[in-house]
């Protein structure tokens, strides 16, 4: 090889190096898919916005897989951050799955530890630099847990703010999935879980399994009224399943996602642009420090 030929070759690698360090656009945003320079630059394009998606390991239903709830939320929090970057962290089960323990391949660890590893998992998003945190929960489980663990962040100061991300119905997204949908009762391991998962990980969904147990309401509390108590789900659900998986269908189940995507992807702009949060709360937490000082 001649000499021009040499140079033309380091002069064409030195554009792509150059390119590459002025496209943050080709950054990764999934958290194990970066490497440790590109981290720098990662925090920095997302304006410290990491996307937490919050599943489980459990039974859904005959059908689905154990990470059925794993796989959704991170497909959502995956397809908005191709739309607006951020960072995506890595798979992430360590949630309450009590309800679940009696049936097979549920991790349901302590209360104590899910606790300590959420806390621990968002201290340690902070130190690297991610100080929004928007957690997008796959579990319906997670709700209560997830709500008193995001309001105990005021009980002393944090140098980030934790956002729970709630999709809404908007009337003409609801019009098109009502226009598809096939049962009139859906929940766990339903028709719609069942069509997001056939988008997903189609080779993971067994449909013709879907019928062999009930996903009825067995309603084995409702002579007691005026209560709730930790035995509900198993009570109304305990096959896990809840709707009819067997009536799903691939198109309902890319609707579901995108549209739960597209409300994630306007949460995540406003975010990076908008401390209002933060403002409030390092207001709360002066305040509450010295409350005789609050003004009344």
């Amino acid at each position: 090889m001649n000499k021009k030929a040499i140079l033309f070759i380091l002069i064409c690698a030195g554009i792509s190096e150059i390119f590459a360090q002025n496209n943050p656009g080709k950054l990764p945003y999934q958290y194990e898919e970066i490497n440790a320079p590109d981290f720098v630059r990662a925090v920095e394009q997302s304006s410290g916005v990491c996307l937490l998606p919050f599943g489980i390991l459990e039974k859904h239903g005959p059908h689905l897989p154990l990470g059925t709830d794993l796989f959704e939320c991170r497909k959502v929090a995956t397809t908005a951050a191709e739309k607006e970057y951020c960072v995506v962290f890595a798979p992430y089960y360590a949630g309450q799955i009590n309800e679940s323990r009696h049936q097979p391949g549920a991790i349901a660890y302590s209360p104590e530890l899910i606790w300590k590893m959420l806390q621990e998992t968002c201290d340690e998003l902070s130190r690297n630099g991610l100080k929004k945190i928007i957690i997008v929960n796959g579990h319906g489980g997670n709700n209560d847990f997830l709500r008193f663990f995001c309001l105990s962040q005021l009980h002393g100061p944090k140098d980030y703010v934790l956002v729970i991300f709630q999709p809404e119905d908007d009337k003409a997204t609801a019009d098109k999935i009502a226009a598809l949908r096939k049962t009139s009762e859906d929940g766990h391991a339903g028709e719609g879980e069942t069509s997001m998962m056939r988008y997903i990980r189609p080779d993971l969904v067994k449909v013709e399994a879907a019928g062999s147990q009930s996903g009825a309401d067995q309603a084995r509390l409702a002579e007691i009224p005026n209560q709730y108590t930790g035995i509900w789900w198993y009570a109304q659900y305990p096959n896990q399943y809840a709707g009819d998986g067997a009536k799903s269908s691939v198109e309902l189940g890319k609707l579901l996602i995108d549209a739960e995507a597209d409300q994630l992807v306007r949460l995540i702009k406003t975010l990076k642009q908008n401390n209002r949060i933060e403002e409030l709360q390092n207001q709360f937490y002066k305040e509450s420090a010295d409350p005789l000082k609050t003004k009344q």
